[in-house]
């Protein structure tokens, strides 16, 4: 009797497994940044709002807020380093402590691309 009862637990473990994965096999993929009204990949920088990251920047190695590749074109912002009043889109004040956004620079994989300029800082 006992064995018969742990024969269908068994039973019924095995058809609940073979349901869920089912269910998760059934699913289409999903890529990263796929816009749900036409279906299509989107740019991964353009999920950021490139236009609002300015003000107090520290730059770091680990833990950033946005993974940044410093460009010589084609970029997503252009960044004019400021002393004082970083406040416009493109502006950086480069901090040690008490920043807005931290971030970290990479060769690859970047969440978005940034070009240093001396005047017109902002959004290309």
């Amino acid at each position: 009797m006992l064995k018969q009862r742990a024969a269908c637990v068994g039973v019924l473990v095995c058809l609940g497994l073979v349901c869920v994965a089912g269910m998760v096999l059934s699913q289409p993929p999903r890529a990263v940044g796929v816009d749900a009204e036409t279906g299509q990949v989107s740019n991964p920088a353009s999920a950021i709002d490139v236009s609002k990251i300015y003000g107090k920047i520290q730059i770091v190695e680990s833990f950033p807020d946005y993974k940044v590749q410093v460009v010589d074109s084609f970029p997503d912002l252009r960044v004019q380093v400021v002393n004082s009043f970083p406040d416009k889109s493109g502006k950086w004040q480069i901090v040690n402590s008490f920043p807005d956004f931290k971030i970290q620079i990479v060769e690859s994989f970047p969440d978005f691309k940034i070009k240093y300029v001396s005047s017109f800082p902002g959004e290309e």
